[in-house]
């Protein structure tokens, strides 16, 4: 049985907030899209921003098989002491664990504690990253094999990866985001990252951005109207109807055969 520890992004808060109608937290998303491929794995979960102590956890950081770290609704660059507390907690990772699947927020994370930079980007991802392409290193990268060279995904992002650290690679990109998946290595530690989420269901993105809309409306300003979201979510539909729930989660399954 391999040993996993997922870490957590999201504020206590937030998950709370999830919790209190009816979504699901990005932890228990990645539990249930892991154990479509297999059940024989054993998890221990962190939220480095949120709980009191991680010392124990970071005692026996060496005796994981691999690390995963999800999403989050935090903005790197605001450099609040929740974000610094899971910068220097990826730190401590990249030391002690050996394979990393850092996805969205966790690929954020990964990169700024290893050198790289973040930024807000000029435009967004709301539910779905349309128009992904595999680049010919990330074609011959393990994390792809079996992948068509350009998909749609479940993505959620307002920001992006501006600089890759030392030796890093990108895999694949879209007209959005520069780097939609990257590569590198620190301290022996192999990462893989993700800016989207094979993890997540189209179904729950449409929940969080129901939940979200006059945030995005408001606050955000991704979108003009209600009016304009009601149209969005109409579009992720169709792309529900002719998705594939075991081409969508290559990744996964890709980062499962990695480990063993």
């Amino acid at each position: 049985m391999k040993k996993i520890l997922i870490v957590e992004g999201n504020l206590r808060e937030e998950n709370e907030s999830f919790s209190k109608v009816g979504i699901q937290t990005h932890t228990q998303s990645l539990k249930d899209s892991l154990a479509y491929y297999t059940n024989d794995l054993e998890f221990d979960v962190v939220n480095p921003s949120s709980d009191e102590n991680i010392q124990p956890i970071v005692e026996k950081l060496s005796t994981y098989d691999g690390l995963i770290w999800g999403g989050s609704s935090l903005n790197i660059y605001n450099d609040t002491p929740e974000i610094r507390r899971q910068i220097e907690f990826m730190r401590e990772c990249q030391k002690n664990v050996k394979k990393i699947l850092a996805i969205c927020w966790g690929m954020q994370v990964a990169v700024t504690a290893a050198g790289g930079q973040v930024k807000k980007a000029n435009d967004s991802n709301i539910g779905i990253a349309n128009e992904i392409t595999i680049n010919e290193k990330g074609l011959a990268h393990p994390l792809y094999k079996g992948k068509d060279k350009i998909f749609n995904t479940p993505a959620f992002n307002f920001d992006e990866v501006v600089k890759i650290p030392e030796n890093g690679i990108c895999l694949a990109s879209s007209k959005i985001n520069n780097v939609q998946s990257l590569y590198f290595e620190v301290n022996d530690t192999k990462i893989w990252g993700l800016q989207y989420h094979p993890e997540i269901t189209y179904e729950k993105m449409i929940s969080l951005i129901e939940f979200r809309k006059d945030k995005l409306v408001e606050t955000r300003k991704v979108f003009n109207s209600l009016d304009e979201i009601d149209n969005h979510i109409k579009f992720i539909k169709n792309e529900i109807s002719v998705s594939n729930k075991d081409k969508a989660m290559i990744e996964l399954r890709n980062w499962l055969n990695f480990i063993n």
